[in-house]
């Protein structure tokens, strides 16, 4: 079976299965142990001198080791590595996610900004319904990049070790690539090989979510509205998703207290959001989804 063949069965499994609990409760999930590798590092070599270089090491060593296990799992023949691509894809758990906050936002206030506290890092004890349901489709939109474009984009582009190479560079800017004092140096080599690994897949997330919702016509205006963000990525799936639902996101937030006043993505979208517009950011990662699921079948056949 050729790779794009693996990717459409992984996918179909993802959507079917996602995260089963029953088995994550027995065994470590892939990412969890990539954590917990990553997290020893830290502990290990993110300190004395030279944090930089050391940081960017262990970015090396981390790479390697992700490379050199793909290529095992690889020689035992496709449905190992259809497996584990399924588990390391993140569709039907990324849905349920954002569309619980959307759920318990119509139960209250209290609720959406308890379910939503669980995705997102920035603070959320005083947001108001609309930033609540804000939040939850940055988060879709930001995730359907990292979580299943972006490891999609990576299996056909390098196989297995692509995949794994990318998730576990990913996890290591999530834990370690902050630009806290602690991580500004150890983390850099993370953060800036994770944004050269996503920056491809952020903008055929984007094109995804145009071509199902908004359409190409607009995609200046996402360019431009994915200049606006603080993230060179994250920006460009955020601007397609509120072009889709025609909303304002990004825009002011609170990290730790402090109040960051970043600017609107799409700013003259709805401001005023509700539960509703998180239901149709899950409609639209669905969308999104199929299309990309279309792009694999025919490359698959092909």
């Amino acid at each position: 079976m050729n790779t794009a063949g693996i990717l459409v069965g992984a996918l179909l499994l993802d959507a079917v299965f996602g995260e089963p609990r029953w088995l994550w409760q027995r065994v470590p999930h892939p990412a969890v142990l990539m954590g917990k590798l990553i997290g020893r590092a830290d502990q290990a070599y993110n300190k004395g001198i030279n944090r930089k270089a050391k940081g960017v090491i262990v970015v090396i060593g981390l790479v390697l080791a992700a490379w050199v296990l793909g290529g095992i799992v690889s020689l035992f023949g496709s449905l190992p590595q259809m497996l584990l691509a399924a588990v390391l894809l993140a569709q039907r758990s990324l849905v349920e996610h954002v569309k619980a906050v959307g759920d318990a936002l119509r139960l209250s206030l209290g609720d959406g900004r308890m379910m939503v506290s669980r995705i997102v890092s920035r603070d959320t004890k005083n947001m108001d319904t609309s930033a609540v349901a804000r939040s939850a489709i940055e988060s879709g939109a930001e995730n359907l990049s990292d979580g299943v474009i972006a490891p999609a984009f990576w299996l056909l582009v390098g196989g297995l070790p692509g995949l794994l190479i990318y998730k576990i560079v990913n996890t290591a800017d999530s834990m370690i690539g902050y630009k806290t004092e602690r991580h500004r140096e150890f983390g850099w080599a993370a953060a800036r090989l994770d944004d050269v690994l996503n920056w491809v897949p952020a903008r055929l997330t984007a094109l995804l979510i145009a071509v199902t919702h908004a359409g190409l016509g607009q995609w200046r205006a996402i360019k431009a509205d994915a200049g606006l963000h603080r993230s060179p990525n994250a920006g460009w799936p955020e601007a397609a998703m509120s072009r889709a639902l025609d909303v304002a996101v990004a825009g002011p937030r609170s990290y730790d207290g402090e109040m960051q006043n970043f600017p609107y993505v799409n700013p003259k979208g709805r401001k005023a959001l509700e539960a509703d517009d998180v239901e149709g950011c899950c409609r639209a990662l669905w969308l999104s989804w199929a299309a990309g699921l279309t792009v694999v079948v025919v490359l698959a056949i092909l």
